[in-house]
């Protein structure tokens, strides 16, 4: 084994080619929520979640720089996730768009420490804020669980830019 220190990178992928390979890992599709100073709850959905330790419980997130929520997001010292049914892909539509208030006609209700949680989700986990640590054009955020609650439910998938159901 050589002692050299590499002086140069292999060649980037493109980001195409980034969302290609990483799209073929299918995950789990969540809303991420939070309330901001003036108490308005906001969300948005997210697939970039994962858990991280068993003791203690932590799970991560990850928010582009880009997201007009990102300075809600890191102001906050609690967060919300919401692990989406297969029945709620509308849900996901809904707070994956922009320009509108996503919470109006949905039914939530502040969790034990003052998060925004959707009714009817597989879970409501509630986070407080452990850390942040920016990377690249993404914020990680890593939450220890304070509070869930779960019902039973087969899970909304996302994999190859689609939404997809679990064949048992």
């Amino acid at each position: 084994m050589s002692s050299d220190v590499f002086t140069s990178r292999p060649a980037a992928v493109s980001a195409e080619e980034f969302r290609g390979a990483c799209g073929r890992f299918p995950t789990g599709v969540t809303i991420a929520t939070v309330f901001d100073s003036d108490g308005q709850p906001h969300g948005l959905t997210v697939s970039s979640f994962t858990s991280v330790s068993l003791a203690p419980p932590l799970i991560s997130i990850c928010l582009g720089h880009a997201i007009t929520l990102i300075d809600t997001f890191r102001a906050a010292s609690f967060f919300g996730i919401n692990v989406l049914g297969e029945e709620q892909q509308p849900l996901s539509d809904r707070f994956a768009r922009k320009g509108l208030n996503r919470f109006e006609g949905v039914a939530w209700a502040p969790g034990k420490n003052n998060v925004p949680l959707l009714d009817g989700v597989l879970a409501a986990i509630e986070c407080q804020v452990e850390n942040r640590i920016p990377v690249g054009d993404h914020d990680i955020f890593i939450g220890r669980m304070v509070a869930t609650r779960v019902r039973e439910g087969a899970p909304l998938l996302h994999f190859c830019g689609a939404y997809r159901k679990l064949q048992l």
